[in-house]
């Protein structure tokens, strides 16, 4: 593998724990009030809506239907689907606003792009359907994490477990607070890149833990709990900033020409590979040192054996 720290050299991390853990208090705190204050911008898979869905006898350019969308009065989430001239826009519930009205509009600028233009379908999504769709996401991810803290627990240890569910936690909040403060429509392709972005920050610290545990039986017992770490931190450095730094080239391509359906998946994936491999650094192994986590805890148990009488027994 390319190594980008020569051998021998150990960074830091820890020296600096206390700083960095009160940078990150104050942006969780930030981020919490935000969303206390802003909320989110829900979109229509939450919050219900108009869908009314449109059939062109040509192939037709979703930029130019948005605009003559747009001149009717009509503002919403215009895509493809099926094939290229069949076209779907989702419009928030507004005041003035109903079913009837919106399908008119729509069937009006439709014309004026296409006069063989037909209305294929219109409906009402109700608010029933959103409540439970975000009551779902929110158990999707509180689940998660608690199955992610049983994991850990099992596979290494409790301090290390508690540290990986908070910086997951605080993975989460960050991106949740990015979207609120700049009210971006928060649906379910959002809420699918926050459990891409738990999921790919989890393999991560899994990664500088089992390192960790591996150091512990192999470095001096003389070396202290937060030089362990730093030299644990330093030897997964060139492998993070590889697998970061290739998956955020192709999210940031995503990103810039991915266009407007897969923006909010592409943000949300990109703000996440960022504050996750800091938080893979800093918050998930500053806890286990909080916790005063020792060798000890982290080094797999021995059994002992005797014979007695040509017989072994474990204690």
């Amino acid at each position: 593998m390319m190594q980008f720290i020569k051998e021998g050299v150990v960074i830091p991390f820890m020296k600096i724990k206390e700083i960095v853990e009160i940078c990150v208090t104050i942006l969780v705190i930030s981020c919490i009030a935000v969303m206390a204050i802003k909320g989110l911008n829900w979109g229509l898979d939450f919050t219900g809506g108009i869908v009314v869905e449109t059939k062109y006898s040509e192939p037709m350019d979703l930029e130019k239907v948005r605009e003559a969308y747009a001149q009717q009065g009509v503002e919403g989430v215009t895509q493809h689907f099926g094939s290229t001239s069949d076209v779907m826009i989702r419009v928030a519930p507004k005041e003035g606003l109903n079913q009837q009205i919106v399908a008119d509009k729509v069937m009006t600028a439709a014309k004026q792009l296409d006069p063989n233009a037909t209305l294929s379908r219109s409906e009402y999504v109700g608010p029933a359907v959103g409540e439970e769709l975000v009551q779902s996401g929110i158990l999707a991810i509180v689940v998660s994490l608690i199955a992610i803290l049983a994991y850990i627990a099992f596979r290494f240890e409790w301090r290390m477990a508690t540290g990986a569910v908070i910086s997951l936690a605080y993975d989460v909040i960050v991106v949740l607070g990015v979207f609120s403060f700049w009210q971006i429509e928060y649906d379910l392709t959002v809420l699918a890149a926050v459990l891409t972005v738990v999921g790919y920050s989890l393999n991560d610290k899994i990664v500088v833990f089992d390192r960790i545990r591996e150091n512990a039986s192999r470095v001096s017992r003389d070396v202290s709990m937060e030089h362990l770490f730093d030299i644990s931190l330093t030897q997964t450095l060139s492998r993070t900033i590889i697998t970061s730094g290739t998956t955020l080239i192709t999210v940031i391509c995503l990103l810039v020409f991915g266009g407007s359906l897969i923006f909010g998946f592409a943000l949300a994936v990109t703000i996440g590979i960022v504050f996750g491999t800091f938080s893979s650094i800093y918050v998930a192994s500053t806890w286990p040192l909080l916790l005063k986590i020792q060798r000890r805890h982290i080094l797999p148990m021995k059994i002992e054996k005797k014979e007695t009488d040509g017989i072994e027994t474990m204690d």
